[in-house]
């Protein structure tokens, strides 16, 4: 795909992927992270902290299926992770259930030692029922083309 080819999919959103946040999800995703927290393994200790139960990992939200963006394929062969933050607006509670979705934000190109590569900018939110936010991710893959 051509930079013009991707540009036309900025700003559309994907259709919105519903999770139930597990508490077995968050200790299966804390033990693989190999990180033993409390907040995130017992719930008896979880319950007397300022939370009030089991919380996520930090990166836990990017467990989440932000849904596809009708119409954008490409080849996924050979892309590269470029980078990745998160902005939380309160922690990913054992029970949330939450409303996933993505939008390509940007794209840009560049060329380097490796040629021209190509740069989308996702943004995937994660929101609870009410639609408040919950975390928000951007992450830049380099796509390099077939």
């Amino acid at each position: 795909m051509t930079v013009e080819e991707f540009t036309a999919f900025v700003d559309k959103p994907s259709k919105p992927v519903k999770h139930e946040v597990e508490k077995g999800a968050i200790r299966k995703f804390a033990q693989a992270i190999g990180d033993q927290n409390p907040l995130y393994m017992s719930e008896e200790l979880a319950k007397k902290s300022r939370y009030g139960g089991i919380i996520a990992p930090p990166t836990f939200a990017r467990t989440f299926d932000y849904g596809v963006i009708e119409g954008l394929w490409f080849e996924t062969e050979g892309l590269i992770h470029g980078d990745e933050r998160f902005h939380y607006y309160r922690p990913i509670k054992a029970g949330d259930v939450l409303h996933c979705s993505r939008r390509l934000v940007d794209v840009f190109e560049r060329s380097g030692s490796l040629g021209k590569m190509t740069f989308l900018v996702y943004e995937q939110t994660a929101a609870d029922e009410a639609g408040n936010p919950v975390v928000k991710t951007k992450s830049t893959i380099i796509y390099r083309g077939a």
